[in-house]
């Protein structure tokens, strides 16, 4: 699905945060990626939508150089991004209505794009992530929760097969969060989706992600992985195999005081 490489990458000016580094994810995957401030995880996911590109080496995905962002690829970001002059529905529909521009152009849009069933593939997400009773509202009419819903549902009309999230959750509160790390475990199992979490939330990489690439000090040359077969699970939250997960992430990125899921 997305090979990273041997990639190098730096900030004009700064010293690398990337030299010849490589990681695999693989089709269907679910990956977090954790580590301190700074240390590179919005730059990597970045690379990997595409938005930023590596100065050596290459990423791959589905056996194609990634030269610029992939119209299968959805990212989420954690402030939304959605336009607040626009309703839930409106915002969720943005996407389809800026593929009909452009077409099916393998660019915007990918070369297999059939629209006719837009309405209802927007009706199909508005109800799946429980948004429809608010369809018509505006952003400033609506919760934390439902605004991130709303951006996911942005994304996922789209029929992506990669789904990049940047600390997603963050702002939230706690039972939002983890109602919407359920809920996308659950579509990611549904749909096949690949899916990549930037977090700073160790219990949160722990329950997203079944391999989490730890990045500890940059220049990252090596992709430290623990594996997690139980992540995504209804009850691994209270599992030991989870907290055990938890305070191996704890050690390796150097934090004494855990922050709560």
């Amino acid at each position: 699905m997305i090979l990273a490489d041997s990639i190098t990458f730096a900030y004009p000016g700064s010293a690398p945060l990337f030299l010849n580094f490589s990681f695999e994810v693989e089709e269907g995957g679910a990956w977090s990626i954790i580590g301190t401030s700074g240390c590179g995880k919005t730059t990597l996911l970045n690379l990997l939508a595409g938005l930023l590109r590596p100065s050596a080496g290459q990423v791959i995905i589905q056996g194609k150089e990634l030269t610029r962002p992939r119209p299968r690829t959805g990212l989420v970001l954690q402030e939304y991004g959605l336009l607040p002059w626009a309703t839930v529905r409106e915002n969720t529909e943005l996407g389809l209505r800026i593929r009909a521009l452009y077409g099916p152009d393998s660019i915007h849009s990918p070369a297999d794009e059939d629209l006719r069933d837009g309405t209802e593939r927007v009706d199909f997400w508005l109800d799946r992530l429980g948004i429809d009773s608010v369809e018509h509202k505006y952003p400033h009419q609506v919760s934390g929760g439902q605004r991130q819903r709303t951006a996911i549902a942005r994304t996922l009309v789209l029929n992506p097969d990669l789904l990049l999230m940047d600390e997603p959750f963050g702002a939230l509160d706690l039972p939002t969060r983890i109602d919407l790390q359920n809920l996308t475990m659950q579509l990611r199992h549904e749909h096949n989706l690949a899916t990549i979490i930037v977090t700073h939330n160790i219990e949160e990489a722990a329950f997203m992600g079944k391999e989490i690439l730890v990045l500890i000090q940059h220049p990252h040359t090596n992709a430290y992985v623990v594996a997690n077969a139980g992540a995504g699970a209804a009850d691994y939250r209270h599992t030991l195999e989870f907290q055990d997960v938890c305070a191996q992430l704890g050690r390796m990125i150097g934090e004494t005081d855990r922050e709560v899921a």
